[in-house]
This record gives structure tokens, sequence and C-alpha cells, in this order.
């Protein structure tokens, strides 16, 4: 009884550890930081992925001195660049970026001056964000859910097979389960209200969310069949977790759905 509790553990930390380092590190995850302009502190939240409309843009910067230019155009485009003054409002500078059809992206940075003296946020280039359709709760939370309950199995799963589990089959048959549910059912109904496609992944695009979902899927399917056909079910399941691990720990979003601005006229 112990002994399971702490594998139980040992596989949710893990999983924990993993998703927090697919979420930090994906390309949606949200650019803060502060600067420091004559004196004058700046602090800020860039968001790189919205679905409500015009996104919002917020710069916190007491010192009414301080002013703010948002620069922004449609990425892989011939459009010009735009510049749009930001508006006081207290102790913050507000703007914002015009929305965009979904998969639509836009590269901007912004231009913090004070008098004389001015500086860029980011100091090392631009932001880019995606907008997208808003996605309903309903299909939403049980995807988040059971993929993560996926991932949590198939490294439970492993844990199970290092350790010899009576439970390894069952184990193996609850995440598959749970992959075709999570990623291949809710996954999809996601990808619809956002992108307006159920599939981008292999063979129809390059989608690597949907790619990846389909590579997991079949490790363990070729797992699962292992557990009844081949003399040697562990190996076949230690692989399949590790392709789950370094399959999921590559950040979500990375080369998603992209609107192709090149076959749209320009933004005025």
């Amino acid at each position: 009884m112990v002994r399971n509790l702490m594998m139980w553990l040992l596989a949710l930390l893990l999983t924990v550890a993993s998703a927090y380092y697919q979420r930090k590190t994906g390309p949606t995850y949200p650019r803060a930081g502060q600067a420091d302009l004559d004196g004058s502190l700046i602090q800020y939240k860039l968001l790189r992925s919205y679905d409500r409309g015009d996104q919002p843009v917020v710069l916190q910067a007491p010192d009414p001195a301080v002013n703010a230019v948002l620069v922004y155009r449609r990425l892989n485009s011939r459009d010009d660049w735009t510049h749009k003054r930001m508006s006081r409002q207290g102790n913050a500078l507000i703007s914002s970026l015009p929305h965009q059809p979904a998969g639509g992206k836009l590269e901007y940075y912004l231009k913090v001056e004070k008098g004389l003296d001015s500086l860029r946020i980011p100091a090392d280039g631009r932001i880019t964000t995606r907008f997208k359709g808003a996605v309903p709760a309903w299909a939403l939370l049980p995807h988040i859910l059971l993929m993560f309950a996926a991932m949590l199995l198939s490294t439970r799963t492993a844990l199970a097979a290092i350790t010899g589990s009576r439970r390894l089959r069952a184990y193996v048959w609850w995440t598959v389960g749970l992959l075709i549910f999570g990623g291949m059912i809710f996954g999809p109904l996601v990808q619809k209200f956002a992108f307006g496609d159920l599939w981008t992944g292999f063979p129809f695009g390059y989608d690597l969310t949907d790619n990846k979902t389909l590579i997991v899927l079949i490790s363990w399917l070729w797992a699962l069949w292992a557990i009844y056909k081949s003399p040697h079910p562990k190996r076949w399941i230690l692989i399949a977790a590790a392709a789950t691990l370094v399959v999921f720990i590559i950040p979500h979003s990375l080369f998603g759905t992209e609107l192709d601005y090149r076959q749209t006229p320009a933004s005025r």
C-alpha cells in the first residue's frame, strides 16, 4: 500500500514537472519582466495568445513622465509597421492589438520614452501573438484533464513496468483510453473551435500538437499489442512512456496553425 502510494506520488511529481516545463517554455506563454528608464520602473506582461477580440497591451509605469508607443504588423506579411500611441490610465499605459482571424499572428514591440531617453520592450526583438477562436469550457476542460491524466498514467505505467506491478495491463489500457478520449476526441474539438479544423496533423498538415498526440497514441497502441503478443512487453511499455515524456515536454502549440497573410490583402 505504501509502495503503491509512493509510486503514484513520484508519477505525479514527474508529470507536474514536465507539464510545467512544457507550459513555461511554450510560444503562447506571456512574456513578463521589468525595465528601468532613467530611474522609472516599468513592468510588463505581454500576451502571446488571445481569443476575445482586440488583445490588450498594458505597461505598468507609475511615472507620468513615461510614455509609450505600440508598434505592430501582421507576421510574414508585406505590411508596414503601425505605430499606436498608448494612453495613460492611472499607473498604466494601455493600448490594444486589432483582432485577427483564427490562426492570424501579429508581431509587436513597445517603444517606451521619457524625455529624450527611450528603450525597447522586449530589448531583444519583438513578440509574436496568435489569435484563435474561443473554446467552450465543456470541450477545453475535459481535454486538459484527460491529457494530464494520460501523462500521469503513462509515467505510472512505466514505474509499474520497472517494479513488476500486477496492475501493468490495466495501466496500459487506462493510458490508451485516456489518450483516445483526451487527444483524439476532445483534442480535435478544441482545435475546431480554436482554428476551424478538427485535425491539422498528418496526413493533412504539420501541426506539431496533433502530430505529437498521434505519435504518443501509436506508441501506446503498440505497447498494448505487446502486452498480449510480445515476449518482452515491458520493453515496449518503457519505450512508449519515454516517447510520451519526450513528446510532451516539447513546448505546446509550437508550429501550430498559422494564417498565411501572403494570400490576403495588406492591412490598413
